[in-house]
């Protein structure tokens, strides 16, 4: 088998499929791979953009270096110029040891800054001048130091509204996306739906995998799948959980599209989870749906009834978005930073991405 043979297989094992979108998307990444030029990836969240910026790393000449995948949305803003640049020691309250940032860390190698569109401002300044120079300091240093790392970024978010609205900086993006290559949708390529199945059971034991006959099929190509590749990946593996073994028909993979309704006991008429706002006065109304009336003379515990309904609350957000903090604030009506308070404070973890 030649080079460039082991080349395609490994390309393969990563982005699946051979719907025209697919081979597209995979004949772009050796394209960009030949280079070092930034690359901006955009596409919906769940498409699998971390996937893509990793296979372009291996195709290419770093890829015996270093790859860091950092989710810039995850991390609170007061905190992101330390993750990335590294700091000294007692440069900040809690800095009890030197860091390495992960600018540093990746030396060589290729690091994806994911979700950059939910990047701070002000610290956008500061990543185009280490763009630009090739140099970092670290956080209460003043020591310049060289770098040498290829940046892929990505987004799910309207660059050009976001610039427009003087939330991002034009420089910046036009610095990140020398190249800008589109992720498609699964919507656009649902002819791989199957080959991407198969992918998924593949690690399952041979009992745990479920068969789908022609109407179950069918109704997994007509599906919208607003969560893309990450959203089918999830429904592989609850199919397998609920229905291990099985062949499965149109029915069943319709209780499976909607998991609240798969996990809930049959009722006349089920009843969806609703996402209200999480904010002071929008608790009221569901504290009172809630709310089990007191026995006589016994005390309500109003603070612990109230978070309750806060942590559900969080917990459905999280879920309609896919795992993306910043897009779940949204549906709560609440700030990003806000939103992480909270998950900290009732120990909530982001989902995997």
């Amino acid at each position: 088998m030649t080079a460039g043979q082991n080349s395609n297989t490994a390309l393969e094992t990563l982005i699946i499929g051979s719907s025209p979108a697919a081979v597209h998307l995979r004949d772009m990444i050796r394209r960009v791979a030949r280079s070092n030029a930034s690359v901006m990836l955009c596409g919906p969240s769940g498409s699998g953009k971390e996937l893509v910026a990793r296979a372009i790393h291996d195709e290419g000449v770093r890829s015996a270096k270093p790859f860091a995948a950092i989710n810039c949305g995850a991390i609170p803003g007061e905190l992101i110029e330390s993750e990335l640049f590294g700091h000294e020691k007692g440069s900040f309250t809690g800095a009890h040891t030197r860091r390495i940032g992960h600018f540093e860390a990746t030396e060589g190698g290729t690091i994806f800054l994911d979700e950059i569109g939910d990047m701070r401002f002000d610290m956008q300044v500061k990543l185009l001048r280490v763009l630009e120079d090739r140099t970092i300091v670290r956080v209460g240093s003043s020591d310049v130091r060289n770098i040498d790392v290829r940046v892929i970024s990505a987004t799910h978010q309207d660059l050009d509204s976001a610039i427009a609205d003087g939330k991002f900086r034009e420089d910046l993006f036009f610095r990140l996306g020398v190249v800008v290559l589109q992720v498609p949708s699964l919507a656009d390529r649902v002819e791989d739906i199957p080959a991407l199945i198969r992918h998924f059971q593949r690690k399952m034991p041979a009992d745990a995998k479920c068969r789908f006959d022609n109407g179950a099929m069918a109704l997994l190509m007509q599906h919208g799948w607003p969560g893309n590749v990450r959203e089918l990946r999830n429904f592989v593996e609850r199919a397998s959980v609920l229905h291990s073994g099985e062949t499965l028909g149109a029915d069943d993979v319709a209780m499976l599209l909607n998991p609240t309704a798969a996990l809930a006991p049959r009722r006349a008429a089920p009843v969806s989870p609703v996402l209200v706002p999480v904010n002071e006065d929008a608790l009221a109304a569901p504290a009172a749906q809630h709310a089990k009336a007191p026995a006589p003379g016994r005390p309500i515990d109003l603070k612990r009834e109230i978070e309750t309904i806060e942590l559900e609350q969080i917990h459905v957000a999280l879920d309609l978005a896919d795992g993306i903090i910043s897009e779940a604030a949204r549906l709560l009506t609440l700030k990003r930073t806000t939103l992480i308070e909270k998950m900290r404070k009732y120990g909530v973890h982001q989902q995997a991405a």
